[in-house]
């Protein structure tokens, strides 16, 4: 059954991202979208966006009158105090404290207070977010215990309930594959391969099986490895991993 929440999923334009939409798109009777304009290094996420949300519409006749108003907001402030590879033209390398230089302090922090300040004016109830700490670069704003403590302190700043839903929390990249053909088909993976962006490099010219990258970056690799995995194995069991409502 639909559940008459409406919710606000922060969308990229990316694999995970969109895996999140169609989630909530099956989910919920009323989905909007929230993307970020922080100065990013692959800023071409950007613009597969409207084309990602413009194919689901298309593809998917269920989800099309569920998919309301996109938000795009201005963080650019966050690239220039910023010092990473995510916002700066840089080898992509470990550092001494043990996290990638892709980690962007506070990002996800500040994603989901804005997004909480866009559902507050909207009337949108429940927030949607890709943080996954299962197959990830180990950026600690993605942990499962940084988004309940998030959780607790939005709706008590703002005096209102919301919900922060993390589906893929608990899931490797091959479950999210496997995840998003049993929302869409084959229709919608083949519809994350071709129009949703991933890479940290923002490559949009060489095409792999599993989507558009330079193939080298953490992003793109774990990417295709996932994509492998799930062709090869098929299937994943997904299900019993899905997190409930923080």
């Amino acid at each position: 059954m639909t559940d008459p929440r409406h919710a606000l999923v922060l969308f990229s334009g990316g694999q995970d991202s969109t895996a999140c939409l169609a989630w909530a798109l099956d989910r919920y009777a009323h989905v909007e979208t929230v993307g970020f304009d922080y100065g990013q290094r692959h800023v071409v996420e950007l613009e597969c966006r409207l084309a990602v949300r413009y194919q689901l519409q298309q593809q998917f006749p269920a989800w099309h009158d569920r998919l309301g108003a996109d938000h795009l907001l201005d963080l650019s402030l966050l690239g220039q105090i910023s010092d990473t590879a995510l916002t700066d033209a840089r080898k992509i390398e470990m550092q001494a404290n043990g996290l990638p230089n892709t980690f962007v302090p506070g990002r996800n922090l500040l994603f989901f207070t804005f997004a909480a300040t866009v559902a507050y004016r909207r009337g949108l109830s429940v927030l949607v977010g890709g943080m996954c700490e299962t197959d990830f670069s180990g950026y600690p704003d993605c942990r499962d215990n940084t988004l309940k403590a998030l959780q607790v302190a939005l709706s008590l700043g703002m005096d209102t309930k919301l919900t922060l839903e993390t589906p893929l929390m608990w899931l490797d990249k091959a479950q999210t594959w496997s995840l998003s053909a049993t929302l869409g088909g084959e229709a919608l993976n083949e519809l994350i391969v071709e129009h949703t962006h991933s890479c940290y490099l923002g490559d949009r010219k060489h095409r792999h099986e599993w989507g558009y990258g330079c193939g080298q970056c953490p992003a793109c690799a774990l990417r295709a490895r996932g994509y492998r995995a799930w062709r090869k194995h098929g299937p994943s069991p997904f299900a019993d991993t899905m997190p409930v409502d923080l």
